[in-house]
């Protein structure tokens, strides 16, 4: 008899023990509890030590009020036949007041929010070609917050904002843009070369052709001075020397002239020999042409 007592008694203390201990529950902040009785909502249970039926009413389920982030891949294809991969952050929340619609309402929220995600980048991007998704990535974004806030509301659900936060092209396609780009700087450093090239050769041309008129005007200028020094010297051994003509003074001071080149040739430094004739017959020749080429450039000058 006293064992069945003692069963009785740890019995009833267990009873009382869970009595009180099943009496009282917190809820945290930011955060509402479902209550149940015998399977039916009663309540909507606020932050704090709340108090429910031991034996008779069950907490089912705790509901977060914080903002919570999905992270959902996409991949679809574009308007110019590029398949991409999309990652949209959602951020998502259960509206105040509806807690008890988002736990009945919705079997699996995050999957129900993906599928609309799905749906709503794949019937935006397929109108866009590959840059304007990189441009409007921000449109598919808010496409999908407005799209899906509507859609979640039923279920108690608000939508804050969606984000497009990576937009992955294939490989190939991606190494293909590269080079498309890497093409265009090239052409852009091949047209700036050619430019600097062509602006190098035109000024080279236009050094050129200043250092040949210099050139050409000094010797010219040589020359009208060897005339001048010619014509002083006829006239000044003319005067001090009588009995001889203009004739035979040039043939001299052109004979002079013709030797001192010579000797001249003969003391620079890397000269070479040059044979020229220097019988009578060549003398006369060399004199008559020397004559004829200072006459020429008197002429010349005077014109």
């Amino acid at each position: 008899m006293e064992i069945v007592w003692m069963v009785l008694f740890a019995i009833i203390v267990l009873f009382l023990l869970g009595l009180v201990l099943g009496s009282f529950y917190t809820v945290q902040q930011q955060s509402r509890a479902i209550v149940e009785r015998f399977g039916k909502y009663v309540r909507t249970a606020t932050p704090g030590l709340n108090f429910k039926l031991p034996y008779i009413e069950a907490v089912v389920q705790r509901v977060s009020l914080r903002v919570q982030q999905l992270i959902v891949e996409v991949e679809t294809k574009t308007l110019d036949n590029v398949f991409v991969k999309l990652f949209v952050a959602v951020q998502f929340r259960v509206v105040e007041g509806s807690e008890a619609d988002s736990y009945y309402k919705l079997q699996d929220h995050i999957e129900q929010i993906k599928s609309y995600v799905l749906d709503v980048v794949r019937a935006k991007v397929p109108k866009m070609n590959l840059d304007e998704v990189f441009e409007r990535k921000d449109d598919v974004g808010a496409a999908v917050k407005s799209e899906l806030d509507v859609a979640m509301k039923i279920y108690g659900f608000e939508i804050p904002n969606a984000l497009v936060t990576d937009v992955n092209p294939a490989d190939n396609v991606k190494a293909a843009m590269n080079e498309i780009q890497t093409q265009q700087r090239l052409q852009v450093a091949a047209s700036a070369k050619g430019e600097a090239n062509k602006i190098l050769v035109v000024k080279n041309a236009e050094a050129e052709a200043e250092s040949k008129h210099l050139q050409g005007e000094g010797i010219a200028k040589q020359r009208r001075a060897i005339i001048d020094g010619l014509r002083e010297s006829i006239a000044a051994f003319t005067d001090k020397v009588g009995g001889v003509n203009e004739h035979e003074v040039l043939n001299l001071v052109l004979l002079t002239q013709y030797f001192d080149t010579m000797k001249e040739i003969g003391v620079s430094s890397g000269s070479k020999v040059i044979l020229m004739p220097h019988s009578p017959a060549g003398m006369s020749e060399l004199v008559e042409q020397l004559r004829g080429a200072i006459i020429t450039g008197s002429e010349a000058t005077q014109k």
